[in-house]
């Protein structure tokens, strides 16, 4: 009997500032089963950025052509800028006998979900309450005014989204929301062998 083994595509979605980022990050650091898929953009790079390992940074342009040529598993235009995850990245992940962490919204999400050959289990992180959410997009200093007022009208949306998943998270505190995520990953791992 040959194994059927399929990687697990761990998906992390939030409302923006919600602070899935930083636990994706924490999950890499702490369990090397997985690898993030780096999702490619059209958005500038921000100065603690590295091109092909925060994003892979693309022109207009070549998003496009890639959106044309069935390049991508998902993509999605949120802000004014595009992000897409690539089959291709995608596929080398899995050829390493790795597990894949996506760090992307709903829209994306829900292109995923279509592809019916993955493994999926999609988490969304909620913030404790929208106000909390404004504080945290203010303080990590990464956007004028006009788009943190742009991030909060988004977050009524996300959240209706957020039933579209196997499992809602309220972040209030890092570490608990951490290991509430270590716990259901290895709970579906456990029933899918």
């Amino acid at each position: 009997m040959h194994n059927t083994y399929k990687p697990l595509m761990l998906v992390l979605s939030s409302p923006s500032g919600a602070g899935k980022t930083t636990l994706t990050k924490k999950i890499q650091e702490t369990d090397n089963s997985f690898k993030v898929s780096v999702s490619h953009t059209t958005r500038k790079i921000r100065p603690n950025e590295v091109d092909g390992i925060d994003y892979n940074f693309v022109s207009m342009e070549k998003f496009k052509k890639l959106i044309q040529d069935n390049a991508f598993y998902e993509y999605a235009k949120i802000f004014d800028n595009y992000y897409g995850t690539s089959k291709s990245s995608i596929n080398s992940i899995i050829e390493k006998g790795y597990n894949v962490l996506f760090d992307i919204d709903w829209q994306g999400a829900e292109q995923l979900t279509s592809h019916k050959e993955l493994n999926l289990l999609k988490i969304f992180i909620l913030p404790p309450n929208i106000e909390e959410l404004k504080k945290r997009l203010i303080s990590r200093n990464q956007d004028d005014k006009s788009a943190i007022e742009k991030r909060l009208a988004a977050y009524t949306i996300d959240v209706m989204h957020s039933k579209d998943y196997d499992h809602v998270i309220i972040n209030d505190k890092i570490e608990i929301c951490f290991n509430k995520i270590k716990e259901i990953i290895s709970t579906h791992l456990k029933k899918k062998n």
